[in-house]
C-alpha cells in the first residue's frame, strides 16, 4: 500500500476521533434534557461522523497519483457537507426536548432522507471518478500507436547523415507529430503498415539506399494523410 495512502487515512481518523470527542463533550456538557429527540439527533450525530469513515476510505482508494487524489476530493466533500448538516440538525434536534410534546417522527423523516441523499452523493461522486478514470485509460492507450510512431520517426531523422533523406525523414517526423493522436479500429491496419514502413526505412538508411528510403518515406506521407483523413471523416 502507498505510503502516503496510509498517511492520508491516518490524518483522516486522527481527524475523526477529534470531532468524535468534541461532539460528545458538547452533546453532554450542554444541559439539553434527555428525551427521544435527544437520542435520535444524538444518534444520526454519530452515524455522520462515521459516515466520514467510508467517504475517506471511498476517496482515497488506489491512489498513485495526485491527479487521482485529486479525483476524490468531491466524495470528501459529499461527506463533509453531511457532517456539518446532521451536526447542526442533531443539536437542533436535542434542544427540542425543551419543547414539551414535540413529535419525534418528522425527525426520523428528516434524518433518514438526509443520510439517503449524502449516501446517493456519495455513490454518484465515485461513479463520476471511475467513469473519468476509465476514459483517461482508453485514451492513454488509444495514443500508444502514435506515440510510438512519433518515437520511430524521430529517432530515424537524427541517425540519418543524407541532408536529403534527413530534411524528408523530418517531414514525417513533423507530419505524425501534428496528427490526431487518438487511434481507432479504422485506423489500425493504416499505422501497422506505417511502423512496418519505418521499420524498412530503417533498415534503408543503414544499407544507405537513400533513393528507396525517400520513396518509402512519400508513401509513409501519403499513408499518414489517408489515415488522418479515415479519422476526421469519421468524426463528423
Amino acid at each position: 500500500m502507498n505510503p502516503n495512502h496510509n498517511k492520508n487515512l491516518v490524518r483522516g481518523l486522527l481527524v475523526f476521533a477529534i470531532v468524535l470527542c468534541a461532539y460528545n463533550l458538547l452533546a453532554f456538557l450542554i444541559p439539553f434534557r434527555h428525551t427521544s429527540t435527544f437520542w435520535l439527533g444524538y444518534v444520526f450525530g454519530l452515524v455522520a461522523i462515521a459516515f466520514q469513515i467510508v467517504a475517506l476510505l471511498v476517496a482515497f482508494r488506489n491512489v498513485d497519483t495526485a491527479r487521482s487524489k485529486f479525483y476524490g476530493i468531491p466524495t470528501l466533500r459529499v461527506g463533509l457537507y453531511y457532517l456539518v448538516g446532521q451536526l447542526i440538525l442533531s443539536f437542533i434536534a436535542m434542544a427540542l426536548g425543551f419543547v414539551p410534546g414535540f413529535p419525534i417522527w418528522p425527525l426520523w423523516l428528516i434524518f433518514i432522507l438526509f443520510l439517503a441523499f449524502a449516501a446517493l452523493g456519495m455513490i454518484g461522486a465515485d461513479a463520476v471518478r471511475d467513469e473519468i478514470e476509465q476514459q483517461e485509460f482508453v485514451v492513454k492507450r488509444d495514443t500508444s500507436a502514435m506515440r510510438e510512431l512519433q518515437n520511430m520517426s524521430a529517432s530515424l531523422a537524427r541517425r540519418c547523415q543524407d541532408p536529403a533523406l534527413a530534411a524528408e525523414l523530418k517531414k514525417v517526423a513533423e507530419d505524425l507529430r501534428y496528427s490526431d493522436p487518438v487511434s481507432s479500429a479504422l485506423t489500425e491496419e493504416s499505422e501497422y503498415r506505417i511502423k512496418e514502413m519505418l521499420e524498412d526505412v530503417s533498415g534503408e538508411v543503414s544499407s544507405r539506399q537513400t533513393y528507396k528510403a525517400l520513396e518509402t518515406c512519400k508513401s509513409i506521407r501519403n499513408l499518414l494523410a489517408e489515415r488522418n483523413e479515415i479519422l476526421k471523416q469519421n468524426k463528423k
